[in-house]
Order: C-alpha cells, then structure tokens, then sequence
C-alpha cells in the first residue's frame, strides 16, 4: 500500500479587499420604508371620556343642615295631633279608595327605611333625609318600619306613634296605612308620596 498525500492549497486573500460590512439598523430601516406614505386624515371625531360634574359641596352641606333642623323642630310639639287607632291617614280632599290600596300593597313598595335600634331623635333624622331622598329620587310608594316596641320597657312601641306623627306633618305625604302583617303589620307603616 501506498500513501498517497493530498496537497491543499490555501488561496490567499486580498488584504486589500475587505468583506462587505452589514448595513446599520437605521440604514436599513430607512431602506426599507422608503417608498411608505401616510394615510389620508380621518374624517371623524375622536370620542372623549366626559368630565365628571362637580360636586356642590356646599348645597350638601345646606341640606343636611335643613334636615337635621326638620328632625329636631319634629321631635317637639307632637302630641297636639291626632292619630286614629287604626293607624290610617288621608290628606283633605283624596279619595279613601287611597288608603283600601294601600292597606292591600296596590302599588309596589319602592324604598324602605328600618328604625330599629335607633332612638327618637335618630329615628328623626333618619325619616326626614329617607324622605328627603325618595322624594328626589321620585319615588311614590315607601316603607317606614318602625318596629312593635317588644324590647321597649313596658313593651310599649316609642316609634310608632312618633314617626306617624312626624309622617303626619311632612307635606309631601299623602296618606299611610298600617300593611298586613305579611308585610309589617303593627311594626311599619306603607306611606305614599307627592312627587
């Protein structure tokens, strides 16, 4: 066996000559978008979020200033009115068919505002702004439940006849009756409002 050798040639390079150099990032990125145009404006309105209105922060303050003097002077001066036994009021001149309806819920119960727990002065305050609201809010048919009065010493309910009382006097009720028991009974009473 003979060996064969294998001769490899190296060329040389030119040293003059060098290898081409890659294009920098703009170079190429010019290159490339050379021939892109806008686009045409668009004939529309961009929609923009609303600003938020202001707070009349001191009308708030001027209201609750008024319902707390409501609640106070309603605490005063309660026992010179009337209420009959069955726990019903009518304004002058409304047909009594009113009341019938609202003993038997003819209309949907919109609002309610639970008294208990509270005391007489509390409970003031919490009827005259739940008032104050309904009747912002334009609603028509509400319930006060004011509790039967079987925590109360003697047992005697403390808020039925003063919330009635207050309820009497407010110009924006109407009427109230007492509801069936299903729906309160002795311990509520269902007030419909002038809106």
């Amino acid at each position: 066996m003979r060996k064969t050798s294998v001769r490899v040639t190296a060329r040389r390079r030119d040293s003059t000559r060098e290898a081409p150099q890659p294009p920098d990032e703009g170079t190429a990125f010019r290159e490339a978008v050379r021939d892109v145009r806008p686009l045409p404006p668009v004939n529309r309105i961009e929609p923009t979020a609303p600003k938020a209105k202001p707070v009349p922060v001191k009308r708030i303050e001027d209201e609750r200033a008024v319902l707390q003097e409501l609640a106070h002077l309603a605490m005063f001066d309660l026992d010179d009115v009337e209420i009959d036994d069955d726990g019903l009021f009518l304004r002058p001149g409304l047909p009594r068919d009113i009341l019938r309806k609202l003993r038997r819920q003819h209309w949907s119960i919109q609002g309610s505002l639970d008294l208990h727990g509270l005391n007489s002065e509390e409970a003031a305050l919490a009827l005259a702004t739940f008032l104050a609201e309904a009747r912002a809010h334009g609603l028509r048919c509400v319930r006060v439940i004011h509790g039967k009065g079987l925590r109360s010493p003697g047992r005697e309910p403390v808020l039925k006849k003063r919330v009635r009382r207050m309820l009497m006097r407010r110009d924006e009720v109407l009427a109230f009756a007492e509801p069936p028991a299903a729906g309160g009974g002795g311990g509520a009473v269902v007030v419909l409002l002038d809106v």
